[in-house]
């Protein structure tokens, strides 16, 4: 198959969290079945740019990525070259897979896909959520809702979920949905073990705090940070690490809380992506990996946590929740201090009980969770959603894309 990805941002810039990784591995793992799989990105990367060429394919681990250069209104990564490649892009691929709501290149493929009979799938990457909508920018966003977002959904020839908690939550618009196809993110396998001459110092020190309990990802109000301070200070004795990208500072607001609940020396607060050795490191150095989000739509760290081998505590909001109540390889809990609180306190308490919990967690994520049997599955979806599609069949087959010496036009 000839499969195209259209994305808002993608490696190298991480700052955006699990959506960069899984879209990445998902696309990689689809090249290594044999498929020819392409990218269409933006270089956004936060207030700046990724430095990568423009206009022009770069190998990224097998995946043919396209970066193009973002344009004015930046903030909902509009590519004024992106839109002029996706007009050139109908005949050469059989179906287009779009990871993002809310920002134009989702909004400029979809209407090209839906000009041309090109069947399309859209993964609303947990952000069709009413009670998130209505906590930030909730005017904005249901005006988009009215006016491009319900369209782009109810013409997509199958919405793609990672858990059936965001199938629930978007079924609750009421839209007249296309077929929801449940399909988990994967999970990237535990490289060898770092030395610890190549981890870095910081990162040293916090993976000898015993026992540690790791929060690895965004730092971001949606991600209940501040309850888990609360619940750790009720647990004498325990370290917390909370790393990760930080979003708008609210790394200061979660040191604050820690800072007024009396425990800012069992709480490290650091506000960068950890990639490479060091995250390998951290996951394999912690006692328990906590998820505590308020709306999750999976939640790739917690699948990571448990490919290591550590028990994980999720909230019952989190798409993981799901994963951890099949495979028993740890606890759901309510997404406040309390149920954090207990939770924690409760594998500690019980080292053996944990330490089994970790066994069920790494064999399932190793089994059914890599990359290579989630891509498998899309890759059924992909035939299906093609061989139903109504003009699939009168679409041409020319292989391979080009710009064809028009990069000066713009976008619609």
């Amino acid at each position: 198959m000839r499969i195209l990805h259209v994305v808002p941002t993608y490696l190298p810039a991480t700052r955006y969290g699990g959506p960069i990784y899984s879209v990445h591995g998902l696309a990689r793992a689809l090249s290594e079945l044999g498929h020819d799989v392409q990218v269409f990105t933006t270089n956004v990367d936060g207030s700046g740019i990724s430095k990568v060429a423009v206009g022009r394919p770069i190998r990224v681990e097998g995946v043919q990525v396209w970066y193009f250069p973002v344009s004015w209104p930046r903030r909902i990564f509009r590519s004024t070259e992106l839109g002029h490649a996706l007009r050139h892009m109908p005949s050469c691929f059989d179906v287009v897979h779009l990871h993002s709501v809310f920002l134009w290149p989702t909004w400029a493929a979809a209407a090209v896909c839906r000009n041309a009979g090109v069947p399309y799938v859209l993964s609303t990457r947990g952000m069709m959520v009413k009670e998130l909508i209505r906590l930030r920018s909730r005017l904005a966003k249901h005006m988009w809702i009215r006016l491009i977002e319900r369209s782009n959904l109810e013409c997509a020839s199958a919405i793609h979920v990672t858990a059936e908690i965001e199938a629930r939550e978007l079924q609750e618009f009421g839209f007249a949905l296309p077929p929801i196809v449940a399909i988990p993110n994967g999970v990237a396998l535990p490289s060898s073990a770092a030395t610890q001459t190549t981890i870095g110092p910081e990162i040293r020190s916090l993976c000898q705090r015993r026992p540690l309990i790791l929060y690895l990802g965004r730092i971001n109000w949606k991600k209940n940070l501040i309850e888990l301070v609360r619940a750790v200070r009720e647990i004498p004795h325990v370290h917390l690490a909370i790393v990760g990208h930080d979003e708008n500072r609210h790394g200061e607001t979660v040191a604050g809380a820690a800072s007024a609940v009396g425990i800012t020396d069992r709480v490290t607060v650091l506000p960068r992506p950890i990639v490479g050795i060091d995250k390998d490191a951290l996951l394999a150095a912690c006692d328990v990996f906590v998820l505590p989000s308020l709306s999750e739509n999976f939640g790739n760290a917690a699948l990571e946590a448990a490919s290591y081998g550590k028990p994980i505590i999720v909230s019952e909001n989190a798409g993981v929740a799901g994963f951890v109540r099949e495979c028993q390889c740890g606890l759901v809990c309510e997404p406040n201090a309390d149920g954090l609180s207990r939770s924690i306190a409760e594998l500690l308490e019980d080292a053996e009980r944990a330490k089994l919990m970790g066994e069920r967690g790494r064999a399932a994520a190793v089994n059914n969770y890599s990359w290579s049997a989630i891509a498998l599955r899309m890759s059924e979806a992909y035939e299906g959603i093609i061989r139903n599609h109504p003009r699939s069949h009168d679409r041409k087959s020319e292989r391979g894309f080009t710009l064809m010496g028009e990069s000066n036009r713009s976008a619609a």
